[in-house]
């Protein structure tokens, strides 16, 4: 029988203020490949965490038991020696990012294990080339998309090559080919002898290589077979029957950070009570987008129009957006701010927690929350008081299946109600379900596409021809 590399024996664990996180854990992780899923707030990061040292070392609060990984006593091992056994990349990469550039950023890690310059540069190489990601070598990491720092944080991790690697939700925010580079990258671990344990909401690219599924929900672990998580595929629920006037158009736009042109649009509208659903590959400029049609980056060329009514924005960190001691007092502000939507009342505040599965966690501080909860509070703070545009960037990151149909549910509702939503997404689920018309981004272009029977119909020209789109982003090149 192989030996175990991580042992957890009724392994219990309470963040401070004694908020209980897991139960009685009796786990052990071998070689190769373990998927651990479950909803969000069940446990899944606690768990993963308790391999590296972080929980207690970091978070502090209190723990019984006993965990051991390669044999060192977690409780007793600082984090900095479990380091070199156990890389882990987490839900959200921007956090454990400390370099300008993605070079240096990706070597941060054997510097300080003191590797020599000619190793590390070709560690470096290697992790970059793995990850889809040589071109991106001596891009600023503040200029990348969320996708394209989810896989230069997981690229950093490779390339110290440790023996356990931990990967919380890699493929949240990535595009089709950066998520099947993960799944590869992952799979060629597992045959080189690394183990690899991967916490995932959407398993159906994973799902049919793994040994090992692990299922945690209210923080209690158990194991059940590969495979038995897969979501179905949601039905489509029809394009909109309740489109309005035009919400928003742009006009000979071209767009980019710092004044470099990377997307240019010909002409793009929206409508009330319609959703437009922003497609492509990481870094084509969804973000980018999203950003000048909410009015908070200006064009490089050409102009939007815009309703003078309430926008609501959400940017691909929700943690920019919370502030406040409790999830209801961030709901409760935005009401009392939200022109003529009320006072910001307790049944109201009641009902817009609800909706998003939030009343049990309305007292908890929004820091406290696992990824797919602070996900839910962000979209229930923008969308209450009744928004007239809604701009989504990557809504359902870190979402479990069930708080996706909420959302889905929540959109419906303020698609009736008139509102003309916006989302960029990797989530071909949801974009199938709730879009009735689709943008699609490539090669430096957006082109506005029909949505009949769930497939989008595309009416650009053919490719390699020339469009108004293509002489745009040229003449706006310096």
């Amino acid at each position: 029988m192989t030996e175990p590399l991580t042992r957890l024996e009724r392994l219990s664990y309470w963040y401070p203020g004694d908020v209980r996180a897991l139960t009685e854990i009796e786990l052990e992780v071998g070689p190769g490949l373990t998927l651990v899923a479950g909803p969000s707030g069940g446990g899944k990061s606690s768990l993963l965490r308790l391999f590296n040292g972080l929980i207690p070392h970091f978070h502090g609060g209190r723990i019984a038991g006993r965990a051991t990984v390669f044999g060192h006593d977690v409780l007793k091992t600082p984090t900095r020696d479990l380091a070199r056994d156990v890389g882990f990349v987490f839900q959200d990469p921007e956090k454990q990012v400390i370099y300008g550039t993605v070079e240096r950023e990706v070597a941060f890690g054997l510097e300080n294990l003191g590797f020599e310059r000619a190793e590390m540069t070709r560690r470096v190489g290697e992790a970059l080339e793995r990850l889809g990601l040589v071109e991106l070598r001596g891009r600023p990491v503040a200029t990348l998309s969320g996708g394209e720092r989810q896989r230069v944080a997981i690229a950093s991790v490779l390339a110290m090559r440790p023996r356990l690697i931990i990967l919380d939700e890699p493929t949240s925010e990535l595009d089709a080919s950066g998520a099947a580079a993960v799944v590869a990258a992952s799979l060629d671990l597992v045959e080189s002898g690394t183990a690899v344990v991967i916490a995932e909401h959407r398993l159906d690219r994973l799902g049919p290589a793994a040994g090992r599924l692990i299922v945690v929900e209210d923080g209690n672990a158990c194991e059940r077979p590969t495979g038995s998580q897969a979501e179905a595929s949601a039905p489509r629920r029809g394009r909109s029957t309740s489109a309005g006037s035009i919400a928003w158009s742009t006009t000979d736009l071209v767009v980019g950070p710092s004044g470099l042109p990377i997307l240019a649009c010909h002409d793009l509208a929206g409508r009330t009570g319609e959703v437009v659903a922003l497609t492509g590959d990481n870094g084509s400029g969804k973000t980018t987008l999203l950003r000048v049609l909410a009015g908070l980056l200006r064009p490089i060329a050409g102009s939007v129009e815009r309703e003078p009514v309430r926008i609501a924005y959400l940017p691909q960190d929700p943690g920019a957006l919370l502030h406040r001691p409790t999830v209801a007092a961030e709901v409760a502000w935005t009401l009392a701010h939200a022109a003529g939507s009320g006072s910001g009342d307790g049944a109201e505040v009641h009902r817009v927690l609800s909706e998003f599965g939030l009343a049990e966690l309305a007292e908890r501080d929004p820091r406290d929350l696992s990824a797919g909860e602070r996900q839910r509070a962000a979209l229930a703070v923008i969308l209450a008081g009744h928004p007239r545009i809604a701009l989504l960037d990557e809504p359902t990151r870190g979402m479990d299946g069930l708080a996706r149909r909420a959302l889905a549910g929540a959109l419906d509702r303020l698609r009736a109600e008139g509102c003309s939503i916006v989302l960029a997404s990797h989530d071909e689920r949801l974009v199938a379900e709730i879009a009735d018309h689709v943008v699609t981004i490539a090669a430096g272009v957006a082109t506005q596409v029909g949505v009949a029977g769930g497939a989008a119909v595309a009416t650009d020209p053919s490719p390699g021809a020339a469009t108004p789109e293509t002489r745009l982003l040229q003449a706006a090149r310096p």
